[in-house]
């Protein structure tokens, strides 16, 4: 009789894994954190009860599954959990003609992260309105957002973490396209109020993303790490990969933003159909594997 040895594969490429999945309480998952878009199908308590089976730490998760929840029983569950809560997603869009509407979502969102104990907000600011051409202009509504903003975060211990995106999305949703320049808007107001999310996706193709990583220091609130991959979809915002599928350096990023100080956790964010579309638990076994391999 011959025994059948089943062959472990990563998802979504259906290739062999390179390395054994690390067990729950591997000391190489210590930094580890599943982004809760990775798992896009799952309800936050199955993203939850994926990354207490996996061994995951922590978890960053998202408004709507939130909402869907119930703020009060979302809090609950991640208290209770165990998991860190490494950020919160999303809030921002900042450029918009409803300044006022935008305020009251965002200070929303803020009193959302106080409650599930989120250290950071993530913020993607937004981008041009249709007609518009003025990139200054824009930046300079962030700015002064911001300014309405920063007070109502710090009273709740909420850091307020400015997401730069590829430039791709300057249009529709971010007029930050570099470190750099979310950090000349962070800048102008202190750093335990307003930090930058450094994300390998958007920021790996910068020639000056490691002096930008070295000049944020103490504001880098959140690394998120994907791989940028070939071919762009038809959707550019699920164009984000497992790490060691694409092209971005995620582990060096990982060192520099090490170098400049940062201790916190690693967030592995995956906007991908095909990622979506796999097994939650064969998605999370994949990222630890590929956290081990790559990252740490």
């Amino acid at each position: 009789m011959t025994e059948t040895i089943e062959t472990t594969v990563d998802v979504p490429s259906g290739l062999p894994a390179a390395v054994p999945t690390p067990r729950p309480g591997d000391p190489r998952l210590a930094r580890l954190s599943l982004n809760q878009a990775t798992v896009k199908r799952w309800s936050l308590a199955e993203a939850v009860e994926g990354c207490l089976r996996a061994g995951v730490p922590a978890i960053g998760p998202w408004r709507e599954p939130v909402a869907e929840m119930g703020l009060a029983a979302a809090a609950r569950l991640l208290r209770d959990s165990g998991l860190r809560v490494s950020s919160y997603c999303r809030a921002g869009f900042l450029t918009g003609t409803d300044r006022a509407a935008a305020l009251d979502d965002n200070r929303r969102a803020i009193d959302e992260a106080a409650e599930l104990g989120a250290p950071s907000l993530v913020m993607v600011v937004g981008g041009l309105q249709e007609g518009d051409r003025d990139l200054a202009g824009a930046r300079g509504r962030v700015v002064d957002a911001l300014a309405e903003l920063v007070p109502y975060a710090a009273e709740r211990g909420v850091r307020l973490g400015l997401e730069p995106l590829h430039p791709m999305f300057c249009a529709d949703r971010a007029v930050l396209s570099t470190l750099g320049q979310a950090l000349d808007i962070a800048e102008r107001f202190a750093s335990e109020a307003v930090g930058v999310v450094v994300d390998s996706y958007h920021v790996w193709w910068d020639p000056q993303v490691r002096a930008q990583i070295a000049r944020a220091g103490e504001r880098i609130v959140i690394y998120q790490a994907c791989d940028w991959v070939l071919p762009i979809p038809a959707d550019p915002l699920l164009g984000r990969g497992m790490v060691g599928d694409g092209y971005a350096d995620v582990g060096g990023l990982r060192r520099a933003v090490d170098a400049a100080g940062y201790t916190g956790d690693i967030e592995v964010e995956i906007f991908n159909a095909d990622v979506w579309a796999a097994d939650g638990d064969a998605v999370i076994a994949t990222v630890a594997r590929r956290h081990v391999q790559y990252v740490v």
